[in-house]
């Protein structure tokens, strides 16, 4: 983008997060808010901002009570920022964070802001719990009643059942099934073995008790509420004890996701600062990477795809339009929300009939070397609260490209909602 005749480069100064913790663990009694300001207060610390006023704040969280309506802004007040910063909740599923540090990107690119906050934050242990719908339809009649009567014969339309409550579902309401039995589906098709899957599965809880070991996580994790490391990673499993799992999504005697090489229920936050090179240099900070490409893409994963595998058109739209193949680059973080839907992606680009036939081109777009892809663990590992995810990975491929002082990042997420939203970074 060009502002003033000037080329605006979107950097990454600087991430946060806490602990992502089991749901009904360490964070059973904390809300979404208690998560996302000890994260964004993590990112004000380490910055210098407190009291600083930025151009915009950018968050969300999937699942969220009524009361959050207004759930960034809360946060802002609460993280140390001036009241002066503006505020802005936003959801993408999945994709929440990765589409605020969008958002936020843009703005820096048109010179609209100089530097702002992009984050997310999730807790299942905090989930809002609703009753029937005609229960709550009872309760407003009675709300709207005039004469006391009135009021009385509506509360004799109360039976039990209105008491039974209804906790949150991660069922897609156009096909009725979860995220894991889609993706057994989506497994089947692309003959996703279960071998393969529990490998993947084992490497991410291998390369993330490695980085915490050596150290790596210290400045982009903050302690909270006695958590000092992500709490789902299992320095004990192996490939042995992985394949005694029993399937969880199809128990028909084909399936092969396990609660072993799927994403746990998790609770988090993640934060990240985004700026421009001249605010960044005023404040004396550090470019730890650039963000230069992004693109979001959808699928009918009603009648016609697997719902997961969005990501596999956003990155090839994203690679023609930045004149790039697979191969450049350096790293890949890629998204784990089930070890199936990974291996589907990377297959899905190694076909030659799904490349030319669903994403329009003269070949396939051939393996990634796996050595490369999530090498300080992935979210089967770290886990995976809903919201905070694409933060955690953006702040990990700038640390990654920081410390490697070249080279080039490419991410993807999978979301519900059948969509997909994928990143390119260059180092500083």
């Amino acid at each position: 983008m060009l502002h003033d005749g000037r080329a605006i480069r979107v950097a990454v100064v600087g991430g946060s997060r806490i602990p992502f913790c089991r749901s009904h663990s360490v964070y059973r009694n904390c809300t979404n808010q208690d998560l996302m300001v000890a994260a964004m207060e993590g990112l004000v610390d380490k910055l210098d901002l407190k009291g600083q006023t930025l151009g915009e704040v950018a968050l969300g969280a999937v699942i969220k009570h009524s009361k959050d309506w207004n759930l960034a802004r809360e946060c802002v007040i609460d993280s140390g920022l001036s009241l002066r910063t503006p505020a802005v909740d936003l959801q993408r599923a999945c994709g929440t964070s990765i589409e605020a540090a969008v958002m936020i990107a843009n703005k820096i690119a048109l010179g609209q802001i100089e530097a702002g906050l992009a984050g997310g934050t999730d807790t299942v242990s905090d989930a809002p719990v609703v009753y029937p719908d005609d229960y709550r339809r009872i309760l407003l009649d009675i709300h709207a009643a005039r004469a006391p009567l009135d009021r009385i014969k509506q509360i004799f339309r109360i039976r039990p059942r209105h008491f039974k409550p209804e906790f949150p579902g991660v069922t897609e309401p156009r096909t009725g099934l979860s995220m894991g039995e889609s993706t057994e589906i989506t497994a089947k098709q692309w003959d996703v073995q279960r071998e393969h899957q529990d490998q993947l599965a084992l490497s991410s809880h291998i390369k993330a008790a490695a980085a915490y070991d050596e150290g790596w996580f210290d400045d982009l994790v903050v302690p909270f509420q006695g958590a000092e490391e992500d709490n789902n990673i299992r320095r004990d499993t192996s490939f042995e004890k992985l394949s005694t799992l029993k399937p969880v999504f199809d128990k028909s005697g084909e399936g092969t996701m396990t609660a072993g090489n799927s994403t746990p229920l998790t609770d988090g936050a993640a934060a990240l600062c985004l700026a421009s090179e001249d605010w960044a240099r005023k404040k004396n900070l550090s470019v730890m990477a650039y963000l230069t490409f992004t693109k979001s893409s959808a699928v009918n994963f009603v009648s016609e795809e697997g719902l997961l595998m969005a990501p596999a058109y956003a990155v090839s739209d994203m690679l023609k339009q930045a004149n790039l193949t697979l191969q450049d680059f350096d790293f890949y973080e890629i998204h784990e929300a089930f070890a199936a839907q990974t291996i589907a992606t990377l297959k899905a680009w190694q076909s030659e009939d799904f490349c030319r036939n669903k994403l329009g081109r003269n070949e396939p777009m051939g393996p990634i070397d796996l050595a490369r892809l999530n090498t300080k663990g992935g979210s089967i590992a770290i886990g995976h609260p809903f919201a905070a995810t694409g933060a955690r990975i953006i702040a990990t491929m700038a640390k990654l490209l920081q410390d490697k002082g070249s080279g080039r990042g490419l991410i993807s997420v999978c979301t519900a909602g059948g969509m997909g939203v994928s990143a390119i970074m260059e180092a500083a």
